[in-house]
């Protein structure tokens, strides 16, 4: 019995473990041919590229939906007609500073003639008693309007020719800057007073630019500049030829600006007379390197003009090449280097060769008289200031 139970004992005891090993390998089996078979199915990579095209692929409504048309590209601007209008502005304003030599040369002859005939005419036949007669008639107010005119007078023919040229160039820029003050003139001032290649409007604002300041402070540092300079530019080239050179920097330098930024990208507009100017100064100093210069608040120190040219010429090259945007530095330095240009060569490739358009001229203004000038005098000649040595001024 002992043995028999024994016997049962481990017939139950395996029959129970090979039931347990039974029910373990048929939980066990269907995983491991899921793992082996079906398991692979559902990773194949047919199947994830469809789930992941699927999910990819827009629905309907989206794929109805119109999209937003991209950014439009904008245009690099051509600067053809820019350029033309330079070389025929330029062009211009010497041929019109030629002719306004030969009016005014014209005119101071006729006029020294009627003051030579008009003295003898009126000497002896008045005596001091008439005019205070005559001074006695008036009244208080008018006595006093008189004086008051009689001071301006003599305050202006106490100025040089340079300070009396640019005294009406600075009355412009005055007016310009006032008329940025309203506010019914900002879309125009905006459009003609303003240089940018990418404006529709290119030509004519390269002039109206230069007479345009939005800041007082602006436009007083850009006159007094041109101020200091005046009296030497005007005795080394003349009233005539000044204006000329002043006005076709004007123009020069927005040229040079507009292509600089049409080679950057950076199309923002630019005002003021800056290019203008900086042509002024480095003509004086490039004509009169040793002359003196200083600085308004500080004159105790003071440095030749060349090197002032030098240090300018600088920044604005630096500034151009390291993208600063306080200021327009290619227009600045475009306007220094045609006017060192000009006194270097320019002169003599384009003031003395006026001969046959001012011949043209006199001969249009007086058909009877071919080939004499005002004066009697064949032609005009060099004009006033023609020549610079080193009498120049000296500007401190």
């Amino acid at each position: 019995m002992a043995w028999r139970g024994c016997v049962l004992k481990w017939a139950k005891t395996e029959f129970i473990r090979s039931h347990n090993t039974t029910s373990r390998n048929s939980r066990v089996s269907p995983f491991n041919q899921q793992r082996c078979g079906f398991r692979r199915e559902a990773k194949r990579p047919d199947t994830k590229k469809g789930n992941v095209s699927q999910e990819t692929k827009p629905s309907p409504t989206e794929a109805s939906a119109p999209r937003p048309p991209p950014p439009p590209k904008v245009p690099r601007p051509t600067l053809f007609k820019p350029l033309m209008f330079t070389v025929g502005f330029t062009g211009c304003s010497f041929g019109a500073a030629a002719i306004l030599q030969y009016e005014t040369l014209k005119s101071r002859v006729q006029t020294a003639k009627d003051e030579e005939e008009s003295e003898k005419i009126l000497q002896g036949s008045q005596d001091m008693t008439h005019w205070h007669d005559w001074w006695n008639q008036l009244s208080g107010f008018q006595r006093q309007l008189i004086i008051l005119i009689s001071m301006a007078d003599d305050f202006w023919s106490s100025l040089t020719e340079g300070q009396r040229t640019v005294t009406g160039i600075i009355a412009v820029n005055a007016v310009v800057l006032c008329l940025w003050r309203i506010p019914s003139m900002q879309r125009s001032m905006m459009k003609y007073f303003t240089s940018s290649p990418a404006s529709k409007t290119r030509c004519l604002p390269m002039i109206l630019s230069s007479f345009s300041h939005y800041s007082f402070i602006h436009m007083a540092a850009n006159m007094y500049v041109l101020w200091t300079f005046s009296s030497g530019i005007v005795s080394l080239l003349g009233k005539e030829q000044f204006l000329a050179v002043y006005l076709s920097a004007g123009v020069i330098s927005s040229m040079f600006s507009y292509m600089c930024k049409t080679a950057t990208g950076r199309l923002s507009p630019s005002l003021g007379a800056s290019g203008a100017v900086m042509a002024v100064l480095a003509a004086v100093c490039a004509k009169v390197p040793e002359a003196k210069l200083g600085i308004i608040f500080i004159p105790m120190v003071t440095f030749t003009a060349g090197h002032a040219l030098k240090a300018l010429v600088a920044i604005d090259a630096a500034g151009l090449l390291l993208g600063w945007r306080l200021f327009d530095h290619a227009a600045h330095l475009g306007g220094a280097l045609f006017g060192v240009w000009y006194v270097a060569y320019g002169h003599k490739l384009i003031w003395r060769k006026r001969e046959p358009l001012v011949k043209m001229w006199h001969d249009m203004r007086s058909p009877g008289a071919r080939g004499s000038g005002p004066g009697g005098q064949p032609g005009v000649g060099g004009g006033s200031g023609s020549s610079g040595g080193g009498g120049g001024p000296r500007p401190e």
